[in-house]
């Protein structure tokens, strides 16, 4: 059966049954719908592959809408300290967190850095996903973000998996700078950079980020650079109301954000000020399981009219690769329900990316990207909590086998 979701809400969560889904050598969608008209209406026409989903669902590929893939040295000595108590703010404040990880990035080669990051990208496709979001930010200085970035490039030329690139300067405030200070190296030689790169063809990055947060960067700081980004032509996309309400919903929603991430503290006119401007929430739900904070208001804002969208913030703070564990904790701890959280996972992550037009449902014309899971109901996608190893039997990208399962052959799901 076929999930083709309609824009921005699960209610239009369209199952088909004995259906037939045809890709062109274009990488896209030809025609979706009944196997026998199918089957008439290009029985003139040569494939190069048919695969047999008798028994087995076809979903559209899973959209990661927030990850933080690109680093070097791990945090796993930070999660024994959280385990025993210690906050996010704490770890942070003693020169863990982000900025251990800044240390170990700027550090590593560039070719270091693409080879694990390669890696990452590996297993988030083996897990479903066809497109992901991926973030600089572990570089603070124009080099280290440069080198994450043209990281990122080098996967989106000889990877299949999507990857839509954000610039996260301002992920934290590098040590022997004010925030204010970080702002305006910011905006008066990081982006004039990008857009300098953007020009020789060198690097295309697509949304601007900034950690909009209490003791990290303020409001107006976040403004300021939101809107530089803005000005040459990226897609604001950034991190708020996660740990303390800042009223970022509320600046994002006046900026025309594409997209606002965590969430987790937003103020009841955020919610409102972000459904009237059609910006997404993209939530985290492994970030608030990880440091045990409140959970987003899922509930709320489905019902105030937000696009809702998730991501799984993959980072050395929350090292999961996994969409369908990241829709089972939506589910589970959000109380959304498994329609929903397909959609958020699909497409309304498309369109928190600002691309719901080609990528996040199996529509004619879309782009063939896609999931054949060995379980005749697709809900097995999100109630198998893990497992995806033997569940996941194909993803396809533009039409092209990238991952087949043999697994899945010997296996029964259930």
């Amino acid at each position: 059966g076929e999930p083709s979701l309609r824009r921005e809400g699960a209610a239009g969560l369209g199952v088909l049954r004995g259906a037939s889904l045809v890709v062109g050598l274009d990488g896209c969608i030809k025609a979706v719908g009944q196997a026998d008209v199918i089957r008439k209406q290009f029985s003139e026409a040569t494939f190069e592959k048919i695969i047999d989903c008798s028994g087995k669902c076809v979903l559209p590929g899973l959209i990661d809408a927030h990850t933080h893939p690109v680093w070097a040295g791990d945090r796993v000595h930070e999660f024994a300290m959280k385990l025993a108590g210690a906050s996010y703010m704490e770890i942070h404040q003693a020169g863990g967190g982000i900025h251990f990880t800044v240390e170990h990035t700027r550090e590593a080669t560039e070719d270091e850095l693409f080879t694990t990051f390669q890696h990452r990208l590996e297993r988030m496709l083996r897990a479903g996903s066809t497109l992901v979001e991926c973030k600089s930010g572990y570089g603070l200085n124009l080099d280290t973000e440069l080198k994450m970035l043209r990281v990122i490039e080098r996967a989106k030329e000889s990877m299949d998996i999507g990857i839509s690139s954000t610039y996260c300067g301002a992920h934290a405030v590098p040590k022997g700078k004010t925030a204010t200070e970080a702002t305006d190296d910011i905006i008066n030689n990081h982006l004039p950079k990008l857009k300098e790169l953007k020009l020789s063809g060198e690097i295309h990055v697509n949304n601007i980020d900034v950690f909009c947060e209490k003791g990290v960067f303020d409001l107006e700081s976040t403004r300021r650079i939101l809107q530089a980004g803005k000005d040459i032509g990226l897609q604001i996309n950034f991190h708020g109301d996660e740990l303390h309400p800042m009223k970022s919903a509320e600046l994002g929603a006046e900026l025309g954000a594409r997209a606002i991430s965590h969430l987790e503290e937003v103020s009841d006119e955020g919610i409102m000020a972000m459904a009237r401007a059609k910006c997404a929430a993209v939530l985290l739900p492994t970030t608030a399981y990880m440091l045990r904070l409140k959970q987003p208001q899922a509930r709320k804002m489905l019902e105030e009219g937000v696009i809702v969208a998730l991501g799984s913030d993959f980072n050395p703070n929350a090292y999961c690769f996994s969409m369908p564990m990241v829709m089972h904790l939506a589910c589970v701890n959000m109380k959304m329900s498994m329609n929903e959280a397909l959609a958020a996972a699909t497409i309304n992550a498309a369109y928190a990316l600002g691309k719901s037009d080609t990528h996040g449902s199996l529509e004619v014309g879309k782009q063939g990207d896609l999931l054949i899971i060995n379980s005749s109901r697709w809900e097995h996608l999100i109630y198998q909590f893990g497992g995806h190893e033997a569940l996941i039997n194909y993803v396809i990208i533009k039409g092209k086998v990238v991952y087949e399962n043999q697994r899945c052959e010997t296996m029964s799901s259930y």
